[in-house]
């Protein structure tokens, strides 16, 4: 599908400082100003299109963040994917992914999910040093190092009690790599993570 750059905002990318892109933002951005992409024209999409097409249409290093959120499990090639949000990133620059957990309750019943997610995924395709167990460097990428992966526990509306329980989950099993590593190995499927977010910054050539 052709790139439809409504705004014109693909021509004036130097105005944006900084420049934040939204990679299937959806009906609604997380970042306000930010660039937002997205195959649906939806009210706040800036750039409608396929997303590897509107990237490869950013010249490499000019956002300080390339940030997605429940996108990623709709990909079919998630590495390909990445490189390109990395190809746009400044050095020092960061990407942020936000995707279902593998144990989300409600992952499975989404029939468009083509992608499953754990705490150590981005491990595979990243340089990192977080946790302890360690897993093959085959497909690792050098210039993109893993910083941070958080463990989001909570609940949908109406479900408000179950919500703060679960956030206490999160603070507990995130205060540290040994407990997330023991949560995801031990306890993921009685108490249910619903989300992860990871941060990787891009290294300086």
């Amino acid at each position: 599908m052709p790139v439809i750059d409504k705004g014109g905002v693909l021509a004036n990318l130097g105005k944006y400082s900084p420049l934040t892109i939204e990679v299937g933002c959806g009906l609604r951005k997380r970042y306000p100003h930010s660039i937002g992409i997205d195959a649906i024209e939806y009210d706040g999409v800036d750039v409608v299109g396929d997303a590897m097409e509107a990237l490869r249409a950013i010249p490499a290093g000019s956002a300080d963040l390339v940030t997605s959120s429940h996108f990623l499990e709709h990909v079919a090639d998630v590495g390909a994917l990445l490189d390109e949000m990395v190809r746009v990133v400044r050095d020092g620059g960061q990407v942020e992914v936000i995707v279902p957990h593998f144990a989300h309750p409600y992952f499975s019943s989404d029939p468009t999910h083509r992608q499953r997610f754990g705490l150590y995924t981005f491990s595979y395709l990243t340089t990192e040093n977080l946790f302890r167990r360690r897993v093959p460097a085959y497909i690792q990428r050098p210039n993109v190092r893993l910083i941070k992966v958080d463990l989001i526990f909570k609940s949908t509306p109406p479900f408000y009690v179950r919500h703060g329980i679960k956030r206490i989950f999160g603070w507990l099993f995130n205060s540290c790599g040994y407990l997330q590593e023991l949560y995801e190995e031990n306890f993921c499927y009685l108490f249910p993570c619903y989300e992860v977010r990871y941060v990787m910054m891009k290294a300086g050539s």
